[in-house]
């Protein structure tokens, strides 16, 4: 790509990200949540390959490390379902911790853990997904 083209990614994926960490950590207060904040993540990692990723070999290396991280939030819900299962009235996702005041950023208990967790995962399985494809593709050429 052109380098127009590399520096108005780099900006306009620096904003979609934030955009995305925005949504993801209002998701108990307003629309959106850890499904359509790690959406908006994924896309901003999508626009910087589109942009800068031409090396196979790079993107296999980062298509690992996205799929150990959708692991890993995956492993840490089970670990909070777990927790609240083993500390509250035996249910499943139990929200464990203190509610706090309706309407604030730090309330609804588990919920923002919760929608932070989802949306690393979904992010990270999207961009797995992604780049999955682009490897295919340049390894057919």
């Amino acid at each position: 790509m052109t380098n127009i083209v590399k520096t108005v990614t780099r900006i306009i994926g620096g904003v979609v990200f934030l955009f995305g960490l925005y949504i993801v950590t209002h998701g108990h207060l307003s629309p959106g949540g850890g499904f359509a904040g790690g959406t908006i993540i994924a896309g901003a990692f999508i626009l910087l390959v589109l942009a800068y990723g031409d090396n196979v070999m790079h993107l296999r290396r980062i298509k690992e490390e996205s799929s150990a991280l959708e692991n890993i939030a995956i492993f840490c819900i089970l670990i909070m379902a777990t927790v609240g299962f083993m500390l509250g009235a035996k249910v499943f996702f139990n929200n464990f911790l203190p509610t706090g005041v309706a309407g604030q950023l730090v309330s609804a208990g588990i919920i923002p853990l919760f929608n932070i967790l989802i949306g690393i995962e979904v992010a990270a399985a999207l961009f797995t997904i992604f780049l999955a494809f682009v490897i295919f593709k340049e390894e057919e050429k």
